[in-house]
């Protein structure tokens, strides 16, 4: 089940926010914060998923925090960092992660289609251009990245 869908740029300002179950605005803008936190001192080339007991001290008492307000330990957040923005996804264990990674996508072309509640897109020809685009920006940065381990 999917309990949030978060979608916060690199300052940590929220872009969009559903919750799935009910939390109070101050519980809303603590979740918001704490999930910044982690997904946002992680490394691009490390993976998109975040579990309990995985982490370092101080990473892990902000995940503990976090489990706390969002109702146990049985859940997950799956994310994608695309160019200024942080697409997350809090899930429970039941959901794949691949599956999600997939909607995540989803979420990125809808978010190239629309800004600020302006349509700015609606030939398909330029918005597959636009998703190719991606797609090339984000094997240059692994093809980067596996040039600097060597």
């Amino acid at each position: 089940m999917i309990r949030a869908v978060l979608v916060i740029n690199n300052h940590g300002k929220p872009r969009l926010i559903k919750f799935y179950e009910h939390y109070s605005e101050d519980e809303q803008q603590k979740i918001v914060k704490e999930v910044f936190n982690l997904v946002s001192r992680r490394d691009d080339d490390v993976c998109n998923f975040l579990e309990g007991g995985t982490y370092d001290v101080s990473v892990f008492s902000i995940f503990t925090y976090l489990s706390r307000l969002i109702g146990g330990q049985d859940y997950r957040l799956i994310y994608r960092h695309y160019a200024t923005l942080y697409f997350v996804f809090c899930v429970d264990s039941s959901e794949s992660e691949l599956g999600i990674l997939d909607l995540i996508q989803v979420h990125y072309i809808l978010n190239e289609l629309v800004l600020g509640g302006m349509v700015l897109e609606t030939h398909i020809n330029e918005i597959t251009h636009r998703y190719e685009e991606q797609q090339k920006l984000e094997k240059q940065e692994v093809s980067s990245l596996y040039i600097v381990l060597i």
